[in-house]
């Protein structure tokens, strides 16, 4: 299996080197990410001007691994065309969780689903933050179980799968927890006393029980299998029988 592995946080991200050697255990790695940090990205795509790619200043102890001067969208378009055969995508490990609201806004789930846009399966791994970086190495294990899980679920084309920041060994498959968030754009200055804004997504209802906010609210690691299709077939099949 050939599986090309990239992230939004950059090159430089801890997550990204967990990933990439959880992955090297199912196959050949390449990995391509972005030069600098892409978080909140979504699907961007770099059309104005052209993207380049660079060795790697981080040594991945086996592996082709490249920096890209461009979004994770963008890292999964460039390893695709120049690896032949990718079977697999893995994106991560994001530094902070990608549940609910979240799907909409966040470069590494994106990056799994550009894969999928190019007919190769895609898999987002996050995992919650507190004051301090998570703990990589005890992460390890719960990534390699999840991973273990999936890996051949081939009818499954796009999952995403978050870590609570101090798993307990569970795994459930759950639904994306889509609720209402306060979307405030919060003033402030910065020290030389220029304005500035920040734009907040905080959830304003509680999660419900089977979603992933749910899960990792209890300790659980989530798996929410995606589709691209975002059709609201239950109202064509409303007007179709009106």
């Amino acid at each position: 299996m050939k599986i090309l592995v990239t992230n939004d946080d950059g090159i430089y991200s801890p997550g990204l080197m967990c990933l990439a050697e959880v992955a090297s255990e199912y196959g050949e790695v390449i990995v391509m990410a972005p030069d600098v940090e892409q978080s909140g990205m979504g699907q961007a795509i770099t059309s104005g001007k052209p993207i380049t790619y660079k060795k790697s200043p981080i040594h991945f102890e086996g592996m082709e691994a490249y920096r890209v001067n461009g979004t994770p969208a963008d890292c999964v378009a460039m390893g695709t065309h120049l690896f032949d055969e990718i079977d697999l995508v893995v994106s991560g490990i994001n530094l902070g969780s990608n549940i609910g609201n979240s799907a909409w806004h966040s470069g590494t789930l994106s990056a799994a689903r550009q894969a999928v846009l190019f007919g190769v399966r895609g898999i987002a791994f996050s995992v919650s933050v507190g004051d301090d970086e998570p703990d990589f190495e005890a992460l390890k294990p719960h990534v390699a179980k999840a991973l273990k899980q999936v890996v051949n679920e081939k009818d499954r084309e796009l999952l995403n799968i978050n870590f609570p920041r101090n798993p307990n060994g569970e795994i459930i498959w759950t639904n994306l927890s889509v609720r209402e968030y306060d979307g405030k754009v919060v003033a402030n200055k910065d020290p030389m006393g220029r304005q500035h804004y920040w734009f907040t997504v905080i959830p304003l209802e509680p999660e419900e029980e089977g979603s992933d906010r749910w899960a990792i609210k209890h300790g659980m690691t989530s798996i929410t299998p995606l589709i691209l299709d975002l059709t609201d077939k239950d109202y064509l099949r409303e007007r179709a029988n009106k």
